[in-house]
């Protein structure tokens, strides 16, 4: 499926994909993962993660705007280390 995105995500997500990146799996309705979130850095180290149980713990798009301006200031401000 191609449409346009210039990020990779997951759909279909099975209890055994969800148990590799330690996503919390509700058996209620046939069973389904809950949302669980990433921020990756260079290399695709894991920055930033959100793992949610129900309706609240989703990370905003304003909350990840924040992290990740924040981490590139202090990139910067440390000599333009790179970040992992």
């Amino acid at each position: 499926m191609d449409e346009g995105f210039t990020f990779q995500f997951a759909y279909g997500a099975t209890k055994e994909d969800g148990e590799l990146i330690g996503a919390w799996w509700s058996e209620d309705r046939g069973g389904y993962i809950q949302p669980s979130e990433f921020i990756l850095g260079r290399g695709g180290v894991v920055l930033g993660s959100m793992y949610a149980s129900g309706q609240i713990g989703r990370m905003g798009a304003d909350e990840a705007i924040r992290f990740i301006t924040r981490r590139e200031t202090i990139r910067r401000e440390e000599g333009g280390a790179t970040a992992h």
